[in-house]
This record gives C-alpha cells, sequence and structure tokens, in this order.
C-alpha cells in the first residue's frame, strides 16, 4: 500500500512533466542533446511548406526553414527524413523520427494520443472558385450538390459533405490537375487551407480561378508533432519557438514563403468549422 501511493505523489511531483519520461533514465531532450541531433519526419512534397524546387536539390520551405531555425537555437544538427504523412505517425511511435512537420493541425483527437509544440502557424480554409460567378457558390449553404475537389478523408472534404457537396476524389495527382478541372467546369470548388490555395493560384495563373472573398472558416494551428511522452523535448522547443517569435524569425520566414505572416492569428473573423476534424 505504501509502496502505491508513493507511486501516485511519484507520479504527482513530475505532472507537469507529463509523468511519462522515467525520472531515473535520460529524458528525451538530454538523448537528443547528448545526440546532438534531431531527427524529424516531413513530406518534401508540400510546396510552400516542405518541399524539393525544381531547380535546387536541397529541401525547402516554411516548416522545414523554421524547424532548421529550432536547432540553430537549440545548438542541434536537424536531421529530416522525407515520408508519407501517415508514416509519420507511426514513425513518431516507434521512435524512427524524434518530432514530424508537415503544416500538422492541432486538434483534440491528435492530442489524445501525441504531443504538439505550441503553434508556429495559424490559418483558415478557404474555398478555390472560378472567377467569373465564383462557381455559382455565395455562401457556404450553396456548396449543395456541387462538385468538390479534395482527398475523401480530409476535414476540407468533411465540410463539403457537411453541405451536401459531392466530393470528386482523384488517384494521387498533382494540385493542378484539381485546379484545371475547377477552371473547365469538371468541378465547382476546392476546399484547402488558406495559405496553400494561395500558393496554388499563383503557381498557375493560366485559370481563371480567385479564393473565395467572403468564405472564411474553420480556424486552425499548426504545431510540431511529438511523441506523447516526450515533454522535455515539447518544452525546449517550445522555448525556442518563443525566442524566434521574440526575435522576427517565425515572422520573417512566414513572409518569405507566404507573402504574409502567418505566424500570427488572423485579424478578419473566421466562421468555425460546422464538422470537427478527422
Amino acid at each position: 500500500m505504501k509502496r502505491l501511493l508513493y507511486g501516485a505523489l511519484l507520479c504527482f511531483a513530475f505532472f507537469l512533466s507529463g509523468c511519462a519520461e522515467n525520472p531515473s533514465e535520460p529524458t528525451k531532450w538530454e538523448q537528443v542533446k547528448e545526440e546532438g541531433k534531431l531527427v524529424v519526419g516531413t513530406s518534401g512534397t508540400l510546396v510552400g511548406v516542405s518541399y524539393t524546387p525544381e531547380d535546387s536539390d536541397e529541401l525547402t520551405g516554411y516548416d522545414v526553414e523554421v524547424m532548421e531555425a529550432l536547432g540553430e537555437q537549440l545548438g542541434i544538427e536537424i536531421v529530416f527524413k522525407e515520408m508519407g504523412v501517415d508514416d509519420m505517425f507511426a514513425a513518431i511511435k516507434s521512435g524512427k523520427v524524434d518530432a514530424a512537420i508537415n503544416d500538422f493541425q492541432i486538434n483534440e483527437d491528435r492530442k489524445e494520443n501525441y504531443l504538439f509544440t505550441n503553434p508556429y502557424k495559424y490559418s483558415y480554409t478557404t474555398m478555390i472558385v472560378r472567377e467569373e460567378n465564383l462557381s455559382g457558390i455565395e455562401t457556404v449553404e450553396d456548396l449543395d450538390e456541387k462538385k468538390a475537389g479534395g482527398e475523401a478523408t480530409t476535414t476540407f472534404s468533411e465540410i463539403a459533405r457537411y453541405y451536401g457537396a459531392r466530393v470528386v476524389t482523384y488517384d494521387n495527382v498533382s494540385n493542378e490537375i484539381y485546379l484545371k478541372d475547377v477552371h473547365r467546369g469538371i468541378l465547382d470548388v476546392i476546399i484547402n487551407d488558406y495559405y496553400l490555395s494561395k500558393l496554388g493560384l499563383q503557381a498557375y495563373p493560366q485559370y481563371d480561378l480567385v479564393l473565395h472573398p467572403d468564405i472564411k472558416l474553420n480556424p486552425t494551428e499548426h504545431g510540431i508533432l511529438l511523441k506523447k511522452e516526450d515533454y522535455s523535448l515539447q518544452e525546449n522547443l517550445n522555448e525556442a519557438l518563443i525566442e524566434l517569435r521574440r526575435k522576427g524569425t517565425l515572422t520573417r520566414l512566414s513572409e518569405k514563403f507566404f507573402g504574409e505572416d502567418a505566424s500570427v492569428k488572423p485579424t478578419e473573423p473566421i466562421q468555425p468549422s460546422p464538422v470537427a476534424w478527422q
């Protein structure tokens, strides 16, 4: 009984650090610091966030350079491993990578199984529509019976279905295919992240498409994904993020890749999402 009571008190004493890292063993941060490197999963395929430009062989993007700035702040090397999004979640749990960064939205479902750092990016959901008549969509209710292009299991497709749109999915095609099909009338709308949608339109100006001027919904916060037990790593990354924010590094990098400051919350009103993040 005394042993059980002692264990409970010990757990309480370490509650703020998660009561998950064994106090008799080196913490995750101590291990990372000793090795001098942090292994980070990322996709390498998300333009503006984590990608390799056509005229280069070096990985770049907002997320990539934020992570590299964190490494410099903490005095450690950042080693990226490129992999699919689903693989990143598994790699975090298995310890194959120490962290993952890939425009991950922070939400309650994910927080049940993983840790997140404080947000380094804020955004919201927008819609790409035809310029001529906004694809006949004045409000979200006008999505009823419209054709929305997207991946089957994302929040964006859930929003489309909620309002009665028919989600048309494609087999691993480029962003240009989606945009071209909206332009041609095969699709009516693409629902996606504001900053990524903005970059997509800038990359393919030949199509008569615009971001919907009035529809802004589903405010989002984006953080670095960590293993559920790695509270010491979370704490040190958060401290480094505070410094990057104080020095203006997050603002500078955001403006470099997005043309505006995604490191702060949008000032305009954003309508809450009607569906929970999956």
